[in-house]
């Protein structure tokens, strides 16, 4: 007589999976600390008073949308032709609307400057 016996229920293999994701955790934990907390008596030097200022070979693109070198309104065009300077250096302002910081920028590439550079403020978080 042969017996038949019913099919083995191949069990779910969630165990590997588990294994995986909790290594990574691990991983991701300690990889996570390589950089040293700043010192808790530490005192940072404090900046809001500090009176802002541009540097004198930099464009300022005003939230206005015009442009100034050194206090003086200028184009494009005749701050290329005034002035051969490169790398070509812009500060804009916070609100200024990035539809215009693109078409100045597109406007000096075009008169020939050979690099923009957009001036920003870095802060410590």
């Amino acid at each position: 007589m042969i017996r038949h016996t019913p099919p083995r229920k191949r069990r779910d293999s969630t165990i590997p999976l588990i294994n995986v994701v909790f290594l990574m955790l691990v991983f991701f934990l300690i990889a996570g600390t390589v950089a040293p907390p700043l010192d808790p008596n530490l005192n940072l030097v404090q900046t809001n008073d500090l009176e802002g200022r541009e540097p004198p070979d930099a464009l300022v693109l005003h939230a206005d949308g015009r442009l100034s070198f050194r206090g003086q309104a200028v184009t494009p065009d005749t701050h290329l032709l005034e002035n051969d300077t490169a790398p070509i250096r812009i500060i804009p302002d916070r609100d200024v609307s990035a539809q215009r910081l693109m078409a100045v920028t597109s406007a000096l590439r075009r008169a020939g400057a050979p690099s923009v550079i957009l001036v920003t403020e870095r802060a410590l978080q």
